[in-house]
């Protein structure tokens, strides 16, 4: 019996219908198609996976079944490995060929994609991939990559479909609930919901009104959860594309000039300015898959892999660290899967450098922790901000400070550090200066309701920037870090970055 011709679209990190080129390509081979997603086991036992993720994909792939089978063909899932199911699928239909997204993911999702090309080559099956947003795969030179990456930004959306032929001897195959056993890392709080109309609702709600005052508040945690886009879960997981956004605040442009809109030009721009960064730091994962678990500047490797005090994990990733802001931040972030970058940078130093923590092993609990988890910006901003790149300005974050600057009145910091309600405003950044008597007027005693800092900031920084600057002064470090910046630098080079290898910036 003849088998039927199919042309496989496998979605992973791209759950739409617009601007999705495998399926547009595929569905113009007049072939009938077969829309696939693969819950892979193994992937959700990896320690940077969680089940916040997947309740999101799961809110994607509901209004992606919906959005497939009105074109004609319903998305298909399944449970396990890809090349098996693939191969099982090869003995049921002919597969003329596989259409999919190129994905930059961790050595995890390498190695599969790795795999899935030689079964398709053993099998004679075309697997025919295209690139993701601003993302070069085999980039000869890192010069070239702005250019190229602008000119994908101005190309037209892809349209969906018209419709799609479908294939009747197949059942659809039901998609794993949200609490399914299937996911092993779980969490308490709340999760961003997922799916395209969300994804074009949020973008929308920010440019006719919560972006009013994007830069103002983008720093400040509570308030930035209103004010900033919230888009990045969608990118993430790919319920939009970098571009379609940028064709929307392009078009918001034209209407503010024409007074029909909020959000002001400064605000705008802002925005396409950080998608084009994150199409950069994506790059680099890209370029260099190791980073994942290896320091981009190699004298960095072992500066705290063999110092892991796991006493200051605990308290970090549980928000009991005795800094109220340090704290606060990691609470809410607990609880909600997001914070502002700012308090995310913040929180990274406070582990690299405070506690001497090693990027790796607290890279995996906030993989874990954000909804938007994105590999390449992961790990690039995890070694940036712990100083281990080589090209990068050190930037050590004065928690104290910060608190001051972005949480002036403790309103914050008593949302979430509810131990601190009744603190006095004056106190409120550093209660551990508070005299016993005030303490118990308050019925907060340091160390008993809430501990003493963890670490003295000052004396643990003045240890962290001597065991950095040891690294400066080895034989072949300059060298080293031309050679990264060659391979992974931003090209928006300044005649003072020659220097920023030795530069610590204390904020």
């Amino acid at each position: 019996m003849q088998k039927s011709e199919i042309q496989i679209v496998w979605f992973k990190r791209d759950l739409r219908t617009i601007d999705h080129k495998p399926l547009f390509e595929a569905s113009k081979t007049l072939k009938p198609i077969l829309p696939i997603y693969v819950v892979e086991n193994e992937y959700w036992k990896q320690p940077f996976s969680n089940k916040r993720h997947w309740c999101f994909i799961y809110d994607s792939l509901i209004e992606l079944r919906k959005e497939l089978k009105k074109l004609g063909q319903s998305l298909i899932v399944r449970i396990g490995s890809v090349t098996e199911i693939f191969n099982e699928l090869s003995t049921q239909f002919k597969i003329i060929s596989i259409y999919a997204h190129e994905e930059t993911g961790n050595q995890w999702t390498y190695d599969r994609d790795l795999n899935v090309k030689k079964w398709s080559n053993r099998k004679n099956i075309p697997l025919i991939e295209y690139p993701t947003n601003g993302i070069v795969r085999n980039l000869k030179n890192r010069d070239d990559w702005s250019k190229i990456r602008n000119l994908r930004m101005k190309e037209s959306l892809i349209p969906k479909p018209v419709s799609l032929m479908s294939i009747d001897e197949i059942l659809e195959g039901s998609i794993p609930k949200k609490n399914s056993p299937i996911f092993k890392n779980d969490f308490n709080g709340e999760v961003q919901k997922g799916g395209r109309s969300e994804a074009l609702k949020i973008i929308q709600s920010f440019i006719n009104d919560r972006g009013q005052n994007y830069l103002f508040n983008i720093s400040k945690p509570g308030i930035s959860e209103k004010t900033c886009s919230r888009i990045s879960p969608h990118l993430t997981w790919g319920t939009i594309s970098s571009k379609e956004i940028i064709k929307l605040l392009n078009l918001n442009k034209i209407n503010s000039q024409k007074n029909r809109s909020t959000i002001n030009s400064r605000n705008l721009n802002a925005i396409k300015s950080r998608l084009s960064w994150r199409c950069h730091f994506i790059q680099k994962l890209e370029s260099q898959p190791s980073i994942e678990t290896s320091c981009m500047h190699p004298f960095y490797d072992k500066l705290r892999k063999d110092n892991m005090n796991l006493e200051y994990y605990k308290a970090w990733k549980e928000g009991l660290t005795g800094y109220p802001f340090i704290d606060a931040c990691m609470r809410s972030l607990n609880h909600n899967g997001w914070i502002t970058f700012r308090m995310r940078a913040m929180l990274v130093s406070f582990a690299s450098y405070d506690l001497w923590l090693d990027w790796r092993k607290t890279g995996h609990h906030l993989a874990q922790t954000f909804t938007d988890y994105e590999p390449g910006i992961h790990y690039s901003q995890l070694q940036m901000q712990s100083g281990v790149t080589g090209i990068n300005t050190l930037r050590i974050y004065n928690p104290i400070k910060q608190s001051m600057d972005h949480d002036i009145n403790g309103k914050f910091i008593k949302k979430w550090v509810h131990e601190l309600r009744n603190i006095p405003e004056i106190w409120i950044h550093e209660p551990w200066k508070m005299d016993l008597k005030t303490q118990e007027n308050v019925n907060c005693l340091i160390g008993k309701h809430y501990p003493k800092p963890i670490v003295d900031h000052t004396t643990a920084i003045r240890n962290a920037k001597a065991k950095i600057s040891s690294i400066f002064q080895k034989e072949g470090y300059r060298k080293k870090s031309n050679i990264v910046f060659e391979k992974l630098g931003s090209r928006k080079r300044t005649k003072s970055s020659k220097k920023r290898n030795t530069q610590l910036q204390l904020i």
